[in-house]
């Protein structure tokens, strides 16, 4: 303690501090923002010893909070030692800008020095690239000047804090959020079959932090929950999975048709009845088939469409009454609904956004449409995720079906019913499914073995560049399988 008070820095602290600190415009603060930043860079980051001694006083005194006081060959020594001995994985130091603080010293209206203060943020290396924010601590400096030249004179390095791996993981996803420009992110990620964590991300405005509950367009993510009610319903004997769905309804654009007949529940679910995604993509409108059903996969919005209509004519239901009563009751989804006018707070509502900018708006759907724009939360979803993980609506028959490949997609691919299956190595799978849409991009990715997966939703059209990195991140080497198979 006799050093600590002895020290000119804690003196200066005392007796400056009532001055005030200088705008962020001005050079001297701009000056003094540069030498930290380049001792930091060169000196710390870089280990460019030579630049840390040359920067710092001989007579330098620093004062750490866990790591005692340190004279300029302590400092200097533990630096080689403690964080330059391993150049590929190392801490990482840089200032938090926002946070920086700059008072000059004068003697006799003469600038011979400057307090600066302000907030490090700390990172690891991982193969020469900054990774999330590992912690953080304070520090206030003295820089003493000598005509042009600065030297750090005296440190204080205080109130040092590691970031948990809720924080890290957390500072991961926004950072990369924030670097994509998209507006809001929804992520759950799933452990042991159950959500170790939900949170949604970003700002409204740029000043409103977007709620936990803002209700996002999911696109073909509405496909899944379509699917299990269907499933459901075949469970429970209500529906036959290859019964052909002419017996319930036939589209007059298809009336005469010789293959109306072999369009089934397997054939919508696992996306081969021959119909196009949408019929609104052919020349004349009008719905057809492409090929004959059930001999191979083309992903089809209209066959969903298709049972959708099947079913309501036998049931005398709607889709959205069928779900209400089978899946979302259940879950307690009390903010997922097929329409617009279903939802009680309209505010909660995200807009899409294109890549631009451009904000979209809300997408008014006041039709049922069982193979897009579900309007949810990621807990209701998430909580769908992990009744699916957990056999809670279906029962293990009926999931084994969702997972048993129906048809080949690509090579490792392929659909099951209602879902899209990987196949990764040792015999795990990977089930999926995806949603875009203009400002849309979803998906979800569960491992049926280990009852683990994530969720990812977006409000913007470059909202899939998130989904590799968050991909291997979190699932590390079975992420960077899935992302080998799509990008063969």
């Amino acid at each position: 303690m006799q050093i600590l008070f002895k020290s000119t820095l804690v003196l200066l602290l005392f007796t400056n501090f009532f001055n005030a600190q200088i705008s962020k415009t001005d050079a001297l603060f701009l000056d003094l923002e540069k030498q930290d930043s380049l001792l930091f860079e060169r000196g710390f980051n870089q280990c460019d010893i030579q630049y840390l001694e040359n920067t710092t006083a001989d007579n330098l005194k620093f004062f750490h909070d866990t790591g005692g006081f340190q004279n300029k060959k302590e400092f200097i020594t533990r630096t080689k030692k403690y964080i330059c001995s391993n150049l590929n994985k190392k801490p990482i130091r840089k200032a938090n800008v926002e946070s920086l603080n700059v008072f000059p010293l004068y003697n006799n209206g003469k600038l011979y020095g400057a307090i600066q203060t302000g907030t490090h943020d700390f990172f690891i290396r991982q193969n020469n690239k900054s990774d999330s924010i590992t912690g953080t601590a304070q520090f206030t400096s003295v820089w003493l000047k000598n005509k042009n030249d600065w030297k750090l004179s005296e440190v204080l390095s205080y109130n040092h804090q590691e970031k948990s791996q809720a924080q890290l993981d957390s500072a991961f996803i926004d950072d990369l959020r924030i670097k994509n420009k998209i507006p809001t992110l929804g992520f759950t990620l799933f452990q042991n079959g159950k959500i170790s964590c939900s949170k949604v991300f970003g700002e409204i405005n740029n000043s409103i932090k977007t709620p936990q509950n803002s209700v996002f367009n999911v696109a073909s993510l509405t496909k899944p929950i379509t699917a299990v009610t269907v499933l459901k319903l075949v469970e429970l004997g209500l529906w036959n999975l290859d019964e052909p769905l002419s017996k319930y309804w036939i589209d007059p654009d298809i009336k005469n048709h010789p293959y109306l007949n072999k369009v089934t529940t397997r054939s919508v679910l696992s996306h081969q009845t021959g119909f196009p995604n949408w019929r609104w993509q052919n020349h004349d409108k009008k719905l057809d088939f492409k090929f004959e059903p059930n001999t191979k996969y083309q992903y089809s919005g209209e066959g969903f469409e298709y049972l959708r209509k099947a079913i309501e004519f036998k049931f005398k239901k709607s889709l959205e009454d069928l779900a209400e009563s089978y899946v979302f009751r259940n879950l307690k989804m009390n903010d997922t609904h097929f329409t617009f006018n279903k939802v009680k707070d309209k505010s909660l509502l995200l807009s899409g956004f294109s890549d631009s900018g451009e904000n979209y708006g809300i997408v008014k759907n006041n039709n049922i449409n069982s193979a897009d724009d579900l309007l949810t939360t990621i807990d209701d979803y998430a909580n769908f995720l992990v009744a699916i993980l957990n056999n809670q609506i279906l029962n293990k028959n009926s999931f084994n079906q969702i997972i048993t490949e129906q048809v080949k997609t690509k090579d490792n691919k392929a659909f099951g019913l209602g879902f899209e299956i990987y196949k990764l190595k040792n015999n795990e799978i990977a089930i999926s499914h995806g949603g875009s849409d203009k400002g849309v991009q979803t998906i979800f990715f569960l491992l049926s073995e280990t009852k683990s997966g994530l969720l990812i939703f977006t409000n913007k059209d470059n909202g899939y560049a998130v989904f590799a990195p968050i991909l291997e991140y979190f699932l590390r080497n079975i992420g960077k399988q899935i992302i080998e198979i799509e990008t063969k």
